[in-house]
């Protein structure tokens, strides 16, 4: 796994855009660290931040929980807890309940007993289409508790 320290350009426009596609401020963060570790797939590290970028998609680390708390939630029930954290995408049956969100947006999945983050990922429909919703799919799971992202998560520190 290949890591360096990105620009300070580098770092700010990569804080400029994760800030807008998550749409909240992000603290102004010296010596961001990237570590490749697919041809697709980057985790960057820096001062109380990691980053998981796939593709073009800049997803908060399961571990910061600090960062997924800011983001919309759906709470699922026990059944659907082994399907998530096998990457399944998450349907309606497995939703006990959610904040509110837009369609395209990140949404954290956390689990009804421990209230656990197990997932992020991006709604396919919206907070309110999902209300109306008996059956079918809510959520794409891009990034979940033991996928090969998690792993080498954490084996990366500061």
């Amino acid at each position: 796994m290949k890591s360096n320290l990105i620009s300070k350009s580098e770092t700010s426009a990569l804080l400029k855009t994760v800030s807008e596609q998550w749409e909240m401020d992000l603290p102004k963060i010296k010596n961001l660290k990237v570590h490749q570790i697919l041809d697709d797939a980057q985790i960057i590290t820096g001062k109380g931040i990691k980053i998981l970028k796939i593709n073009d998609d800049y997803l908060p680390f399961l571990s910061e929980t600090e960062t997924l708390e800011k983001f919309p939630n759906v709470t699922v029930d026990m059944g659907a807890v082994k399907f998530m954290c096998k990457g399944a995408n998450l349907m309606r049956p497995g939703i006990k309940s959610f904040t509110e969100f837009e369609k395209d947006k990140l949404v954290c999945i956390v689990e009804e007993s421990q209230h656990k983050f197990l997932a992020v990922g991006k709604s396919v429909v919206s907070s309110s289409e999902a209300e109306a919703m008996d059956k079918g799919e809510v959520i794409k799971n891009l990034h979940y508790i033991s996928d090969k992202f998690w792993e080498t998560g954490k084996t990366i520190y500061d």
